[in-house]
């Protein structure tokens, strides 16, 4: 049996992309290079890599600013950078987003990255989860810091969650292999990615087609930041549009990149690569072709609001301020 390595994320692990695209945008005029930097959620990986893009390609450096990436993890919560001004943006999720505004954080969304939220549930296809409803009767295995995503996913879909046996897991392929649990709580880009390079083919359903609408890989601000800032902002994220674009057109060389810029990150290529190309779907939308990469609507805030509200978040749609996007892409 193959055995694979434990890779948490920290949403999972809490509960709660030709690189030759021209630039077509104006310059934000700063009059010297602003030295800045951006949180990121998690370890180094190709699930950044369009902020890689634009930190190789020049194009923060073409809009003033000099950029420092910091890595997340499990003991690098992405919030209190942000609160500090360590960094002037950082990439979260609505969820904790949420979270820390009910305890006083000055926080904003300003663009979505994740059109789509990434959790799926992993099956075989000898036992499919093809729909929530193939849940009844299944044992998932799941961290159980993680229950309440099951339980909105079940209400949004008029599942009973008591017809489903929870079975807390650590996050890795191999209790589905070895046939403890029948399927698992994971995210598309790493665990069936992990069991895909070693050949083992999944099944995986995607949350987010069934309801579940919670913005993922969200960049947030401080109001302060918002109000005194928004020339570094406008800079930091026209970037990331731009690097996200030049991801999009050429996901096996943001895989490549990945592995050259940080080699000692334990990163597999085969695995990088099919991660990259597997983010693309997620990322980008009939509403990114229309508005530009990080764009939301109203409608997709209020399918937010109600997926929090199940989960225990009670939000306003003035958690999203759509200001800075509206700069960077000219709207």
């Amino acid at each position: 049996m193959t055995s694979f390595p434990l890779t948490r994320r920290r949403l999972l692990g809490t509960g709660a992309a030709a690189l030759g695209a021209a630039s077509v945008f104006a310059p934000s005029r700063l009059w010297a290079q602003s030295a800045v930097s951006l949180q990121l959620s998690w370890l180094h990986s190709v699930q950044f890599g369009g902020s890689y893009i634009a930190q190789n390609r020049g194009f923060w450096s073409d809009n003033g600013l000099e950029v420092s990436l910091l890595p997340g993890g499990p003991n690098a919560p992405v919030e209190p950078p942000v609160v500090s001004g360590t960094a002037l943006v950082g990439i979260s999720a609505a969820d904790y987003t949420a979270a820390a505004v009910e305890e006083g954080a000055p926080f904003k969304i300003l663009g979505v990255a994740m059109q789509k939220n990434p959790f799926v549930v992993a099956s075989l296809p000898e036992n499919p989860v093809n729909k929530p409803a193939d849940l009844v009767g299944k044992r998932i295995g799941m961290a159980l810091a993680n229950t309440p995503i099951l339980e909105a996913l079940c209400t949004l879909n008029d599942v009973d969650i008591n017809d489903i046996e929870i079975v807390p897991t650590q996050y890795s392929a191999q209790p589905l292999l070895a046939g403890e649990v029948d399927c698992l709580l994971c995210w598309e880009t790493d665990l069936p990615v992990a069991m895909a390079v070693e050949g083992v083919e999944s099944i995986t359903m995607l949350l987010a087609d069934y309801g579940y609408a919670v913005h993922s890989q969200t960049y947030i601000a401080t109001e302060d930041s918002l109000a005194n800032r928004r020339e570094e902002l406008v800079a930091l994220m026209r970037g990331e549009v731009m690097g996200w674009d030049a991801y999009r057109a050429d996901t096996d060389a943001a895989a490549e990149l990945t592995l050259e810029i940080y080699p000692d990150a334990g990163l597999d290529i085969e695995a990088q690569r099919m991660q990259a190309e597997r983010q693309v779907p997620l990322m980008f939308s009939e509403l990114t072709e229309a508005n530009g990469f990080g764009w939301w609507t109203d409608e997709t805030v209020a399918a937010n609001i109600e997926t929090l509200a199940l989960l225990g978040r009670d939000v306003s749609p003035d958690l999203w301020d759509r200001s800075i996007l509206e700069e960077v892409h000219g709207s």
